[in-house]
């Protein structure tokens, strides 16, 4: 039995990606979800075989033999397609045997959202890892030095003869500030590692009430913070201070953010509180997790530091110090919890997860 590629056309309405193979199992056809998905076009798939798409293809073949000789009716698997330089693809793939003498195998395609999550949460544990190590080394590097240049330049001062003392004296102030000013950036990069965890009970409407209400102190005018908040989320134990801090410091950053939409009256930042279930943190399964959404209608992140706002010293704020994020991070993480972040024009989503009892 024959069948015309236009008879197909109807498959291009599908969300998951379609690839049909001929016998000699090259792609006969492939809808737009595939094309999207697979980031080719459909001229340059068709033809192609599974081997000219993923370097681990040979792993199917099995398979597709099983298959062409109609040994099962659909089989499902999960794994990870090599690709040339791009990241793999992680899909949950359904292939049915087809019958179609000239097209015998259908391939279905649908990205696994799950999978992805999971690995972007351990390249962010990773991350923040590498960066407290790198935090605590440098620090410590910084700071021996620091004090001797501060005292140097104080016995420099002290040695000035009385006729220049006015006009030298501004150099060796200039000295002593700038590592006045150093040191308060090594303490505060140290600060999240030296400060004791302090456990009580926390009601995350607390958390977000205090900050609420510092915000809208400093931003009177301009500045409307709506609350959406999920009353059934129960207490649990944590550092009430470390996570008012965390808060604040995402808060702070996007009533920055907002500066421009301040001026004009229509600035937004949203705080919603929901309970998710079935959580995978840190690859560990909980029942339930603080699901906490910190929502503005700012300009969003600039692209080239999207993926980088977790690192220290890296802001999109003149004269930012780059800490706010790095150290929301590193307390929410002692909390066995991450944050997480998604953000376009008009829409930036601070999304903060902690485990439940």
């Amino acid at each position: 039995m024959k069948t015309s590629v236009t008879s197909l056309d109807g498959l291009d309405l599908l969300s998951s990606a379609v690839l049909i193979l001929d016998a000699h199992y090259r792609i006969a056809y492939a809808n737009a979800a595939a094309e999207n998905l697979l980031e080719t076009s459909i001229k340059t798939l068709m033809q192609q075989t599974l081997g000219d798409l993923f370097l681990n293809a040979g792993q199917l073949d099995p398979v597709l033999r099983q298959a062409v000789e109609h040994q099962f009716a659909d089989k499902r698997q999960d794994l990870a397609l090599e690709r040339v330089g791009r990241e793999p693809l992680h899909v949950h793939m359904i292939v049915t045997a087809l019958d179609l003498r000239d097209m015998p195998v259908l391939i279905e395609l649908r990205e696994n959202v799950q999978q992805l999550k999971q690995d972007r949460e351990e390249r962010l544990l990773d991350q923040s890892q590498a960066n407290k190590e790198l935090i605590r080394n440098l620090a410590h590097e910084i700071k021996n030095p620091l004090g001797g240049i501060r005292g140097a330049a104080q016995l420099l001062e002290f040695e000035l003869p009385e006729r220049h003392l006015k006009e030298l004296r501004e150099y060796t102030q200039v000295i002593i500030k700038e590592a006045d000013r150093l040191q308060t950036l090594v303490d505060r990069l140290l600060a999240p590692h030296k400060r004791p965890h302090i456990v009580g009970d926390v009601n995350v409407h607390e958390v977000c009430e205090r900050v609420r209400s510092l915000i809208l102190a400093e931003f009177p005018n301009g500045l409307t913070i709506k609350r959406d908040y999920d009353l059934s989320v129960p207490e649990f134990r944590g550092d009430k201070e470390q996570l008012i801090q965390a808060v604040l410091n995402i808060m702070h950053n996007a009533a920055q953010a907002l500066s421009a939409q301040i001026k004009s009256g229509d600035a937004q930042i949203t705080i919603q509180t929901r309970i998710a279930r079935q959580v995978t943190l840190a690859k560990v399964r909980y029942r339930l997790a603080l699901d906490l959404h910190i929502i503005d209608n700012g300009p969003g992140i600039p692209p080239d530091i999207r993926d980088r706002i977790f690192y220290p010293l890296v802001s999109g704020r003149d004269g930012g110090s780059g800490l706010g994020l790095t150290l929301a991070q590193t307390f929410v993480q002692q909390h066995m919890g991450v944050i997480e972040c998604e953000s376009r024009p008009g829409c930036t989503d601070f999304r903060i997860l902690i485990p439940l009892p």
